[in-house]
């Protein structure tokens, strides 16, 4: 038997970051993914789908991870049953993330520039060697 997902979207809001009681980091967030196919008028069908990523991997994608960033998401689908606070019974499906890969560079703006470049600070690092 196989249950193996392969999905490529984008984040749809920045991840829900938690640890569960027994101290087990989760991650949570959805991916919006387009569908092959345009519709009539000529607009495509997205579907948004649950990721559910755990422990080394939760933090991994809580660091990383923003909205509206393109990933990869490798992993399994799960189908949990559940039952809400008014007693009726719910299905969720959900995959559960194994390895996920970021598919574009982050945005300049979101990452800090260095001060000066290293040419920029050769000169006065030379002016301390006492030789």
């Amino acid at each position: 038997m196989l249950n193996r997902v392969i999905l490529i979207g984008r984040l749809t809001r920045d991840p829900e970051f938690r640890f569960t009681p027994n101290g087990n980091p989760v991650c949570t967030f959805t991916l919006a993914v387009d569908r092959g196919y345009k519709k009539a008028q000529g607009e495509r069908e997205t579907d948004f789908i649950d990721i559910v990523a755990w422990t080394k991997l939760a933090e991994t994608c809580n660091n990383f991870l923003t909205k509206g960033r393109l990933v990869c998401i490798e992993g399994r689908l799960q189908i949990r049953s559940y039952e809400t606070q008014d007693g009726q019974k719910r299905k969720a499906a959900e995959v559960v993330a194994s390895n996920m890969q970021m598919l574009e560079r982050k945005p300049q703006g979101d990452s800090p520039q260095p001060k000066e470049s290293f040419e920029e600070n050769t000169e006065e690092l030379l002016d301390e060697v006492p030789f």
